[in-house]
């Protein structure tokens, strides 16, 4: 067991959020979909009446609809997440992490018609707009951020506008960036 002394689980957010998706995505392997419809995913056309709705505001972060879904989303998430966990503290991307996944889950209800939507892409977004602030210097607006902008953010806007039937959360991606750039302001 000598050999696992040479891994360190340097991240504790961005990999316990993974290893959570990872069991969500097996779960969603052996029900074939099941699970996630039901529990790791919300609906525009879900019950305010019914408590799961809420839960769901949350817990669609988790749930992914194929193995090349969850794969997309962690691969930047992987890639981008510790530095910012670093940047910013473990505690405070979670509350970050909750609060994206609660905005994009409620911009969903209310903007969305006939929608359903699961998956990390939000975060994954929120996480690029975020990490352009790392190196934020006062009174300084960073290029790169104004780049992520304009790359990410108007690609999703013009997407959600005329691609319609692509089956992507454009609006859960536009959500993600303004809580990135909300919260790089905020933290700076």
């Amino acid at each position: 067991m000598e050999y696992l002394d040479y891994f360190q689980y340097n991240s504790l957010v961005i990999l316990t959020y993974f290893f959570i998706c990872f069991g969500v995505m097996i779960i969603h392997t052996l029900t074939k979909g099941e699970s996630t419809k039901r529990f790791f995913s919300t609906s525009s056309n879900s019950s305010l009446l019914n408590p799961i709705t809420y839960i769901r505001f949350f817990t669609h972060v988790l749930g992914h609809g194929s193995w090349e879904h969850f794969t997309h989303n962690f691969l930047q998430i992987l890639l981008i997440g510790p530095m910012v966990e670093e940047k910013y503290g473990s505690y405070n991307l979670v509350i970050m992490l909750l609060i994206t996944a609660l905005v994009g889950g409620v911009a969903n209800k209310i903007f969305s018609k006939n929608t359903r939507i699961y998956g990390a892409s939000g975060e994954v977004f929120m996480l690029i707009v975020l990490s352009s602030f790392v190196n934020l210097q006062a009174g300084k607006i960073p290029i790169t951020l104004v780049l992520i902008i304009l790359f990410y953010i108007v690609d999703e806007v013009f997407k959600g506008l005329f691609k319609k039937n692509d089956n992507v959360s454009h609006l859960g991606h536009i959500m993600g960036g303004i809580c990135g750039v909300v919260f790089g302001f905020y933290f700076k």
